[in-house]
């Protein structure tokens, strides 16, 4: 099986709607459907790496403090990767903490922040096979009234999108523990290690 790139996602979303696929997102053969799809893709692949975190676009990070500190609030800003899609966990010493996201930072009470975070994963290659499918999908609606001219297609690709999103979701959550880390983390940081209420 070959392996997934952004152009076989959009190609494959093409075929789906009855349309001539595209060599690369310059092709000059079928330059509307490829400039369509090089300018729909990046947005579209951002929106759903954000909208869950997959367990194959998860970073971890430590971060060190930006050399300006923020006016007020919190004693340090950390800026974000340039690749962060959405901050999952921020944590110092194991431990989670307060913080805020604010204009591509991170401002924390703390000299060391650690990260875990969705990125951009570009790499289509190692996404898992859920994603892949729920991108090409998510493509597909997409395109479908630029490529059709026709809304009872979209409504109906919409349609199929939500509902692969649920799967898709529900199969990746599935891979992780009951009980997050850093849930785990948090109750101890407020109740001691005792379960008992201090």
């Amino acid at each position: 099986m070959a392996m997934a790139t952004g152009v076989s996602i959009c190609s494959n979303a093409l075929l789906m709607l009855g349309a001539q696929t595209i060599n690369d997102f310059q092709d000059q053969q079928n330059l509307d459907r490829a400039k369509l799809c090089a300018n729909l893709y990046p947005s579209q692949r951002d929106s759903l790496l954000r909208a869950h975190p997959w367990n194959c676009c998860i970073k971890r990070i430590v971060l060190a403090p930006l050399a300006e500190a923020p006016a007020f609030g919190y004693s340090n800003a950390f800026e974000l990767p340039a690749d962060c899609l959405r901050v999952l966990e921020v944590g110092s010493g194991g431990c989670q903490i307060d913080y805020l996201v604010e204009s591509r930072t991170i401002q924390a009470d703390t000299t060391v922040l650690e990260l875990r975070y969705v990125f951009r994963n570009e790499a289509e290659s190692t996404w898992d096979t859920h994603l892949i499918d729920l991108m090409t999908a998510a493509m597909a609606a997409v395109l479908a009234y630029p490529v059709t001219q026709s809304t009872s297609e979209r409504d109906s690709r919409e349609a199929k999108l939500a509902q692969l999103m649920k799967q898709a979701k529900a199969a990746d959550g599935q891979e992780d523990p009951p009980q997050m880390l850093g849930d785990e983390r948090l109750m101890r940081s407020r109740f001691g290690n005792g379960w008992g209420v201090v």
